[in-house]
C-alpha cells in the first residue's frame, strides 16, 4: 500500500479548526482514533484526516490510496480511491439504465465476507457483466480497484467503474459465510435501524393495493407477516417489488430478506419496508432431499434419515445471557451420519424422539461444529416430520 501526502497532519487539523471553531483538536483526534480502528491501521493518519476534513466541508488535496491486498468489508471507510474486496454474491439486482446529460447503466450487488454484507455498485461496462448473466448468486468474486462512497443512510458501499476489474470463480482460499450469519432476530428490532437482514417463515400474505403517489402516478403495495423463533413482524412491499413477490409469497414459505428498512408503525412497534434497494430470496416450495454425504457448509437443505443416537435436553446460556433449550441427536442415511442441533421452542416437537425413528428435516442449516465436522442446526423456518419406529 502507498499514499501520496502533500500536507502535514497539523496543517489539516488547523484547516478544520479554522472553518469550524466550535470543534476542538481533541474531538478531531478522537475521530482520527476511531477511523484508525475501523481501518485496522492500514491507512495513514494524513489520509484519514483528509477524509474527516471532507465531512466538515474542508477541501484538501485528495489522497491517492492504493492497496496491494484484499480488504475485508469491515475495514472499508468512505473516500478510498483504489480498494479491492473478495466475497460471495448473495444478491443480484436488475440492471438500471438512466438518461440525461450523462446516460448510462448501473446494477447493485450484495456481497458477503467474514465481516458483513456489502453493497456493490457496478457502472456502465461493468454492469454489462450482469446483463450477460455472467454473475450469479453463490459465486465467489474479487472486486478490484474500486472506490468507496457513503450511501444516503451513511453506510459504506463499493463502486466499480471503468478502471475496475472483476474476477469470478467458484472457489476461493477463504470460506465465506452464508447470509444466515448476519441476520437479526425479529425480537432484536428495537429502533429504526438503517437496514436489517432477516430470515424467517411467511405466516400470512395480504393482497396488494394501489394508491396515488404525490406526482399523480399510481403506486402499489402489499403486506405479509414474517415470523422466526423469536417473534413476528409486518413487512410492507412497495411498487416494483410487489410484482416480483406476490406470486412467490404464500403461507409457510421460507425466505431471506436483505436490506429491509425498519420504520415505526403508526400505532406502536415496528415494521420492515421492502423497496428496490432490498433483496428477497424465497426458497422453492418443492422439497428436494440431499444425501448426508453431499452436504456443504453454508447450505440450507432438507434431509432424511434414521435416528442413531439421542442426547438429553440441555439448557444453555446465549451470549446475551438468555437461557434456551438445546436438543441434539445423530441422523444416519445410507451415505453417512450428521449431528442435528435443535434449539428453543422446536425442542418440544422432538423431545420424545427414539432410536430408529425416521426424521425428515426441512430447511436445516449446515455449518461446521466441534472438531470442524459438519452439523445440521435448526433455524426459524426449519420443520420436522417424524415416522415413529414400531415397538
Amino acid at each position: 500500500m502507498f499514499w501520496v501526502e502533500q500536507m502535514s497532519t497539523r496543517d489539516i487539523i488547523a484547516e478544520i479548526l479554522a472553518k469550524h471553531p466550535e470543534l476542538s483538536e481533541r474531538e478531531i483526534q478522537k475521530a482520527l482514533v476511531q477511523e484508525k480502528e475501523r481501518s485496522g491501521g492500514l491507512i495513514g493518519d494524513e489520509t484519514l484526516l483528509r477524509l474527516i476534513a471532507a465531512r466538515y466541508g474542508v477541501e484538501s488535496t485528495s489522497p491517492v490510496v492504493e492497496f496491494s491486498r484484499i480488504l475485508s468489508s469491515g475495514r472499508l471507510i468512505s473516500g478510498l480511491s483504489d480498494v479491492s474486496v473478495e466475497g460471495r454474491i448473495v444478491a443480484v439486482f436488475p440492471v438500471h439504465s438512466f438518461g440525461g446529460e450523462k446516460s448510462g447503466k448501473l446494477v447493485n450487488l450484495m456481497v458477503v465476507d467474514e465481516d458483513s454484507i456489502l453493497r456493490v455498485v457496478l457502472w456502465n461496462d461493468r454492469a454489462e457483466i450482469v446483463e450477460k448473466k455472467q454473475m450469479q448468486v453463490g459465486q465467489i468474486v474479487r472486486l478490484l480497484h474500486g472506490y468507496t462512497r457513503e450511501d444516503r443512510y451513511g453506510k459504506v458501499e463499493l463502486h466499480l467503474g471503468l478502471k475496475s476489474r472483476i474476477e469470478i470463480s467458484e472457489k476461493a482460499q477463504n470460506s465465506y459465510p452464508s447470509v444466515e450469519k448476519f441476520v437479526s432476530k425479529i425480537s432484536e428490532i428495537v429502533n429504526t435501524l438503517n437496514n436489517v437482514h432477516l430470515s424467517g417463515r411467511v405466516r400470512e400474505v395480504f393482497g396488494s393495493k394501489t394508491f396515488t403517489k404525490g406526482d399523480g402516478t399510481e403506486g402499489k403495495f402489499m403486506r405479509f407477516t414474517l415470523t422466526d423463533d423469536s417473534a413476528e413482524i409486518s413487512v410492507v412491499v412497495w411498487n416494483g417489488m410487489v410484482g416480483k413477490l406476490e406470486r412467490q409469497l404464500k403461507s409457510n414459505v421460507c425466505l431471506y430478506l436483505i436490506n429491509g428498512k425498519v420504520k415505526e408503525k403508526e400505532s406502536s412497534g415496528f415494521e420492515v419496508h421492502v423497496d428496490s434497494t432490498s433483496f428477497v430470496y424465497v426458497q422453492s416450495v418443492m422439497l428436494q432431499m440431499i444425501k448426508l454425504a453431499d452436504l456443504k457448509e453454508g447450505e440450507v437443505v432438507s434431509v432424511e434419515g434414521n435416528v442413531s443416537s439421542v442426547d438429553p435436553i440441555k439448557e444453555v446460556t446465549t451470549g446475551r445471557g438468555e437461557q434456551i433449550k438445546l436438543f441434539t441427536f445423530d441422523l444416519r442415511d445410507e451415505t453417512g451420519l450428521i449431528r442435528v442441533s435443535v434449539w428453543r421452542s422446536q425442542v418440544e416437537q422432538l423431545c420424545d424422539l427414539k432410536l430408529g425413528d425416521k426424521v425428515i428435516v426441512e430447511n436445516g442449516f449446515v455449518k461446521k461444529g466441534y472438531g470442524d465436522k459438519l452439523e445440521l442446526t435448526t433455524r426459524s423456518g426449519t420443520q420436522f416430520k417424524v415416522v415413529r419406529v414400531a415397538i
